[in-house]
C-alpha cells in the first residue's frame, strides 16, 4: 500500500466558480499512483465550498449555479450574517455539496465517466483563496 498526498492552492476569485479540478488530479495521481489501482480522495477544508462531479463546458456549470441560486438565495433571510449580504447559504453550501470525494483509480488513471468532471464549486465572493487536499490510497 502507498499513500500520498498533496494540497492544491487556488484562486477562485470574486464571482460565483465552479473550478474543473480534473487536470490537476491526473497530474497528481501520475506522480502518485505510477500505474497502480487505489483511490483519490478529495477535501475541502473550508465551511463554504465543496465538490461536485458533473459534466463541464456544455453549460452544466452555470445551471448548477443557477440550481444553488434557487436553492440558496443570497438574500437576509439567513441566521449567519457575517460577510456579503447573503453570505449564510455560503454556509449551508457543502450540505448539499459535500467538501469531499473518493473516487476509483485503476492502472494509475481516474476513472471517470464519459462526461464527468472533478469541480470545486464556490460560491462565497469574500474568500477568493481555496485549498484542495488531494490524497492517493493505493
Amino acid at each position: 500500500m502507498a499513500f500520498d498526498t498533496t494540497i492544491l492552492s487556488l484562486t477562485t476569485g470574486s464571482t460565483e466558480t465552479v473550478t474543473d479540478l480534473t487536470r490537476y488530479c491526473e497530474d497528481f495521481l501520475a506522480r502518485a499512483a505510477q500505474g497502480r489501482d487505489g483511490l483519490l480522495n478529495l477535501f475541502v477544508p473550508h465551511a463554504t465550498a465543496g465538490l461536485a462531479i458533473l459534466e463541464t463546458g456544455s453549460g452544466s456549470d452555470d445551471d448548477l449555479l443557477a440550481a444553488l441560486h434557487l436553492l440558496l438565495p443570497a438574500d437576509d433571510r439567513w441566521q449567519h450574517r457575517h460577510g456579503s449580504a447573503g453570505h449564510g447559504r455560503d454556509h449551508v453550501l457543502p450540505a448539499l455539496i459535500p467538501p469531499h470525494a473518493t473516487l476509483p483509480v485503476i492502472g494509475g488513471q481516474l476513472e471517470l465517466g464519459t462526461w464527468q468532471s472533478i469541480c470545486l464549486v464556490d460560491t462565497n465572493r469574500d474568500n477568493p483563496q481555496r485549498q484542495v487536499r488531494l490524497s492517493f490510497l493505493g
